[in-house]
């Protein structure tokens, strides 16, 4: 598959030629490999998991070098995703203006780039924080680029639904780096993000359901349509709330996280159930209001895993 990517990607790109890309324009390149907007979101799932592991705050300094190597090795996994699809990124709108596909980066670049700070993470987090962790992010990454990317994103329309347990390690990896083990707490915050992924990623494809279509992958809107996406999307919603509650016992948290978890978790119901009501209405185009549940599923993951961090102050 990956042989297939690289020769079948289009030669069309926007032109940077390697005497024509400004060395700032390079470094804002590289970055964009490692999709800074989805990481700030894997580390808010992240940090905030240190503090309830901690039971207060943890060092600051472990916490820096947990931000660090998560960056990075998220960051790798994403600069390896793009070295794979660039193919189907040039096909589609939101993704053509991607470093590789302008060719601002090379292919090789990329590459490169995403194996050295694969390797990188994997040594901070081995060396400063502790191999559990270290461990549990090489494997979301090598998951996310193996499992998702190379086997399940072009072959399925359920590759959000197990590609998306990449997505949920950073909760593991911010328990672990406090208490170099594992807890059910943990694991049912995991649960939560896990839950959270396919309504989050399937009403954004929702939108942008041509994009797909065109470069030939199988999201659930494409291969099913937005009735069957909204039912879905509810009925992830509901065990993700009620998985969201079952972390209140586990945890040993106050007052605090079940009243916000209820109150969240009544807000999204509520929006999931409307979306899928206009979908079975009918409703297409921009009345199908599909991104104002995608929106409030962000607020949603970040106010839910704050409530997290601040519960143990209230004890």
């Amino acid at each position: 598959m990956l042989v297939t990517a690289v020769e079948t990607r289009p030669a069309g790109v926007t032109g940077a030629t390697p005497g024509h890309r400004p060395i700032g324009a390079r470094v804002g390149a590289f970055v964009a490999l490692t999709k800074p907007r989805i990481i700030e979101l894997l580390l808010m799932s992240t940090v905030p998991v240190m503090f309830l592991a901690q039971q207060g705050v943890p060092d600051m300094w472990l916490v820096a070098k947990v931000v660090i190597g998560g960056y990075l090795s998220a960051g790798g996994a994403n600069a390896l995703n793009m070295y794979i699809d660039r193919d189907i990124d040039a096909l589609m709108t939101r993704t053509e203006r991607r470093p590789i596909v302008t060719g601002m980066v090379s292919p090789r670049e990329a590459l490169v780039f995403g194996v050295v700070l694969a390797v990188v993470s994997t040594l901070i987090l081995g060396v400063g924080v502790n191999w559990l962790s270290s461990g549990l992010a090489l494997g979301a990454l090598l998951f996310y680029v193996f499992v998702y990317t190379l086997g399940l994103k072009r072959r399925t329309s359920q590759n959000i639904v197990w590609g998306g347990i990449a997505g949920c390690m950073p909760v593991l990896i911010g328990w672990s780096s406090v208490t170099n083990s594992m807890s059910w707490a943990a694991v049912a915050l995991f649960l939560v993000v896990f839950f959270w992924t396919p309504p989050h990623t399937w009403v954004l494809s929702m939108k942008v359901r041509d994009d797909y279509e065109r470069a030939g992958v199988p999201m659930l809107p494409v291969v099913k349509g937005n009735v069957a996406v909204g039912k879905q999307v509810v009925a992830y919603s509901w065990v993700m709330v009620a998985t969201s509650l079952a972390v209140w016992p586990l945890g040993h948290m106050s007052w605090l996280y079940p009243v916000v978890a209820v109150l969240l978790g009544g807000a999204w119901l509520r929006e999931a159930h409307a979306l899928y009501g206009r979908a079975k209405a009918g409703v297409v185009g921009a009345k199908l209001k599909e991104m104002r549940l995608f929106h409030w599923s962000i607020t949603y993951l970040s106010l839910l895993f704050v409530a997290c961090a601040i519960d143990p102050f209230l004890k």
